[in-house]
């Protein structure tokens, strides 16, 4: 019985300096919204459900590419070395968004009491709710090769986590904003799912599934899935150049938000790889995938996150502020935790590669 097919390469230029791409984003969508307010005025204009028609499609641009990497079939090796699976599985639905809560709900409404207002830390941490909710999918194959990750056996990481989201995403999020004092419609949560993982999900499986048939494995993985990247990334840098020209207002009234919303976020991130990486070591999992089980739940599905605050909560939302945040720290906290592991294989048994 063969592996499931290799699904990563490296970092690309754009995601290395994510960072930068998401800070010159925020200057120019803060440009717009001051000195050319009849853009983001137009745009606005275009909303159903109070959804944004021109953001809701760039989100499509930038998840679709990603569902299509996700190789479904690979679901048949779940039996094969499961502890892994029980680490990420875990960490991401029963740890990690409580977690976030709890972290942020400390930073915004005790530690930074004096510096947020009630009603901002409520909408930043409805944003960390969402992002608490939305564990990585495509980046980690990214981290997984980085950190010479078991590149079948995290394939079958992602494929159970983004069937987990369809699932456990909505009412994990209802809870947590429940709690969090934020009463929203159960239709408006389920429609977001539907709209932003069941649809671009259902067209990636349709297109691999179509292109490997006709075309074969090697093709879709070097030819195919290549001609998204640029489509992902301009996506990304678009929807949040639109994001921010909404935004601009609140930033500019508040500029220090952006770090501290950034505090907990990060502190977060730190914490949930420790529990999946320090839970693999005690399980004496090799490092090859201890590496990617602690990257998939320290990493998030930043674009799901934001999709659901735009629906939700509206462009012009802090909500939608306090997910973006989460873009902007991801990449230079996650190279930081790839060194880590990188730096730490000996924690583990030797690695050796799982009987195909």
């Amino acid at each position: 019985m063969s592996k499931p097919a290799k699904a990563s390469t490296g970092i690309s230029f754009f995601e290395k300096y994510l960072t930068i791409w998401v800070a010159l984003c925020m200057v120019a969508g803060i440009l717009i919204g001051r000195f050319l307010p009849a853009i983001p005025q137009f745009l606005g204009r275009f909303e159903y459900a109070q959804v944004s028609i021109p953001i809701a499609i760039l989100i499509w641009l930038m998840i679709y590419p990603m569902m299509m990497k996700v190789d479904f079939a690979s679901i048949k090796y779940i039996g094969k070395n499961p502890k892994g699976l029980y680490v990420t599985w875990v960490t991401n639905w029963l740890i990690k968004p409580f977690t976030m809560y709890g972290i942020a709900w400390f930073f915004f409404y005790v530690i930074f009491k004096q510096l947020i207002p009630a009603d901002l830390a409520r909408d930043y941490l409805a944003g960390a709710i969402l992002l608490g909710a939305a564990p990585c999918t495509a980046m980690v194959f990214v981290w997984s090769y980085l950190t010479k990750g078991n590149a079948a056996y995290t394939v079958v990481q992602v494929a159970t986590n983004d069937l987990i989201i369809l699932i456990a995403f909505t009412p994990i999020v209802a809870l947590l904003l429940g709690i969090g004092g934020i009463t929203i419609p159960w239709a408006t949560l389920i429609l977001s799912v539907v709209l932003f993982v069941v649809i671009p999900l259902t067209a990636g499986v349709l297109t691999r599934v179509n292109v490997i048939k006709h075309k074969g494995i090697e093709y879709f993985n070097h030819s195919f899935i290549p001609k998204f990247n640029d489509v992902t990334i301009g996506g990304l840098l678009l929807t949040l150049i639109i994001i921010f020209s909404f935004q601009g207002d609140v930033i500019l009234n508040n500029p220090l938000h952006i770090l501290l919303i950034a505090i907990p976020l990060t502190i977060q991130t730190f914490l949930i790889f420790f529990i999946a990486y320090l839970a693999s070591k005690s399980l004496k999992l090799d490092h090859s995938i201890a590496a990617p089980a602690g990257m998939i739940g320290a990493s998030n599905f930043f674009e799901l996150a934001v999709a659901v605050a735009i629906a939700l909560f509206g462009p012009t939302s802090p909500v939608a502020l306090a997910t973006i945040v989460g873009v902007l720290v991801e990449v230079p906290v996650m190279l930081t935790l790839v060194k880590i592991a990188n730096k730490t294989p000996h924690w583990f048994p030797r690695a050796k590669e799982l009987e195909a």
